[in-house]
Protein backbone atom coordinates (compact mmCIF):
# COMPACT_ATOMS: atom_id res chain seq x y z
CA UNK A 1 0.00 0.00 0.00
CA UNK A 2 0.79 3.65 -0.48
CA UNK A 3 1.90 5.95 2.21
CA UNK A 4 -0.14 8.42 3.31
CA UNK A 5 0.44 11.80 1.87
CA UNK A 6 0.77 13.62 4.90
CA UNK A 7 4.21 11.37 5.46
CA UNK A 8 4.92 11.96 2.15
CA UNK A 9 4.84 15.65 2.50
CA UNK A 10 7.03 15.02 5.92
CA UNK A 11 9.85 13.93 4.31
CA UNK A 12 9.34 16.14 1.53
CA UNK A 13 10.08 19.25 4.40
CA UNK A 14 12.59 17.41 6.07
CA UNK A 15 14.57 16.82 2.57
CA UNK A 16 13.95 20.30 1.33
CA UNK A 17 14.78 21.56 5.52
CA UNK A 18 18.32 19.88 5.25
CA UNK A 19 19.09 21.23 1.66
CA UNK A 20 19.26 24.77 2.57
CA UNK A 21 20.55 24.48 6.28
CA UNK A 22 23.04 22.49 5.03
CA UNK A 23 23.52 24.97 2.47
CA UNK A 24 23.69 27.62 4.79
CA UNK A 25 26.07 26.37 6.90
CA UNK A 26 28.26 25.66 4.59
CA UNK A 27 28.03 28.69 3.39
CA UNK A 28 28.83 30.29 6.62
CA UNK A 29 32.05 28.31 7.68
CA UNK A 30 33.61 28.54 4.38
CA UNK A 31 33.02 32.07 3.44
CA UNK A 32 35.95 34.05 4.62
CA UNK A 33 35.68 37.27 6.59
CA UNK A 34 37.16 40.69 5.15
CA UNK A 35 39.61 40.58 7.59
CA UNK A 36 40.27 37.07 6.42
CA UNK A 37 40.33 38.21 2.97
CA UNK A 38 42.56 41.01 3.36
CA UNK A 39 44.85 39.40 5.60
CA UNK A 40 45.46 37.04 2.58
CA UNK A 41 46.52 39.36 -0.08
CA UNK A 42 49.64 39.90 -0.95
CA UNK A 43 51.41 42.55 0.66
CA UNK A 44 51.64 44.89 -2.43
CA UNK A 45 47.72 43.82 -3.23
CA UNK A 46 47.29 44.55 0.34
CA UNK A 47 48.83 48.52 0.76
CA UNK A 48 47.34 49.61 -2.54
CA UNK A 49 44.00 48.36 -1.60
CA UNK A 50 44.97 50.58 1.99
CA UNK A 51 46.01 53.05 -0.28
CA UNK A 52 42.42 53.39 -2.44
CA UNK A 53 40.49 53.17 0.48
CA UNK A 54 40.01 56.71 1.12
CA UNK A 55 38.58 57.15 -2.77
CA UNK A 56 36.37 54.83 -1.94
CA UNK A 57 35.06 56.19 0.81
CA UNK A 58 34.65 59.70 -1.13
CA UNK A 59 33.30 57.91 -3.85
CA UNK A 60 30.73 56.68 -1.90
CA UNK A 61 30.22 59.70 0.19
CA UNK A 62 29.39 61.88 -2.99
CA UNK A 63 27.20 58.88 -4.23
CA UNK A 64 25.19 59.14 -0.49
CA UNK A 65 24.89 62.89 -1.24
CA UNK A 66 23.28 62.20 -4.72
CA UNK A 67 20.89 59.67 -3.56
CA UNK A 68 19.75 61.76 -0.41
CA UNK A 69 19.20 64.94 -2.76
CA UNK A 70 17.15 62.63 -5.43
CA UNK A 71 15.30 61.18 -2.12
CA UNK A 72 14.50 65.52 -1.10
CA UNK A 73 12.69 66.07 -4.16
CA UNK A 74 9.10 65.61 -4.81
CA UNK A 75 9.21 64.39 -7.95
CA UNK A 76 8.69 60.63 -8.78
CA UNK A 77 12.23 58.22 -8.85
CA UNK A 78 11.99 58.25 -13.22
CA UNK A 79 11.33 62.26 -13.02
CA UNK A 80 14.07 62.77 -11.10
CA UNK A 81 16.90 60.61 -13.54
CA UNK A 82 18.69 58.05 -12.71
CA UNK A 83 21.95 58.80 -10.45
CA UNK A 84 25.07 59.44 -12.46
CA UNK A 85 28.55 59.01 -11.74
CA UNK A 86 29.85 61.50 -10.03
CA UNK A 87 33.19 61.91 -12.03
CA UNK A 88 30.99 62.65 -15.33
CA UNK A 89 28.21 65.30 -15.43
CA UNK A 90 25.64 65.78 -18.64
CA UNK A 91 25.45 69.31 -20.22
CA UNK A 92 23.67 69.46 -23.70
CA UNK A 93 23.27 65.38 -23.96
CA UNK A 94 26.85 65.08 -24.49
CA UNK A 95 29.07 63.27 -21.05
CA UNK A 96 31.53 65.99 -19.85
CA UNK A 97 34.09 64.64 -16.96
CA UNK A 98 33.71 66.11 -14.23
CA UNK A 99 36.91 66.93 -13.59
CA UNK A 100 36.61 69.26 -10.60
CA UNK A 101 35.52 66.77 -8.23
CA UNK A 102 38.54 64.12 -9.31
CA UNK A 103 40.83 66.45 -9.08
CA UNK A 104 40.42 68.00 -5.51
CA UNK A 105 40.51 64.08 -4.30
CA UNK A 106 43.87 63.44 -5.90
CA UNK A 107 44.68 66.56 -4.31
CA UNK A 108 43.95 65.86 -1.39
CA UNK A 109 45.89 62.04 -1.97
CA UNK A 110 48.91 63.83 -2.52
CA UNK A 111 49.49 66.36 -0.22
CA UNK A 112 48.62 63.23 2.92
CA UNK A 113 51.45 61.20 0.65
CA UNK A 114 54.01 64.38 0.48
CA UNK A 115 53.11 65.37 4.17
CA UNK A 116 53.88 61.28 5.27
CA UNK A 117 57.04 61.99 3.27
CA UNK A 118 57.72 64.92 4.96
CA UNK A 119 57.32 63.55 8.04
CA UNK A 120 59.24 60.26 7.19
CA UNK A 121 62.22 62.67 6.04
CA UNK A 122 62.35 64.60 9.47
CA UNK A 123 62.32 61.46 11.29
CA UNK A 124 65.48 60.24 9.29
CA UNK A 125 67.50 63.42 9.37
CA UNK A 126 66.51 63.86 13.28
CA UNK A 127 67.80 60.04 13.85
CA UNK A 128 71.02 61.38 11.59
CA UNK A 129 71.89 63.90 13.44
CA UNK A 130 71.57 61.87 16.98
CA UNK A 131 74.15 59.62 15.27
CA UNK A 132 76.41 62.37 14.23
CA UNK A 133 76.39 63.99 17.32
CA UNK A 134 77.00 60.65 19.68
CA UNK A 135 79.84 59.97 16.99
CA UNK A 136 81.52 63.15 17.89
CA UNK A 137 80.72 63.20 21.42
CA UNK A 138 82.78 59.56 21.39
CA UNK A 139 85.85 60.90 19.46
CA UNK A 140 86.03 64.02 21.39
CA UNK A 141 85.87 62.39 24.67
CA UNK A 142 88.29 59.76 22.92
CA UNK A 143 91.15 62.11 22.58
CA UNK A 144 90.51 64.48 25.82
CA UNK A 145 91.41 60.80 27.58
CA UNK A 146 94.33 60.38 25.32
CA UNK A 147 97.77 62.82 26.26
CA UNK A 148 98.71 64.86 22.91
CA UNK A 149 102.36 63.93 23.59
CA UNK A 150 101.73 59.77 23.57
CA UNK A 151 102.11 58.20 20.20
CA UNK A 152 100.24 54.90 20.85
Amino acid sequence: MDTPVWRRWLKIYIYGGSIILGGVLLFKYTTPTDEKLIASLSPELRLQYEKERKLRQEEQRELMRIVQETAKSNEPIWKTGPIDSPWEKKKGGEVVKNENFFDKIQKTRAEEAQKDELQRIREELDSLRAQSMKKTSDIVNERKSKDWWKIW
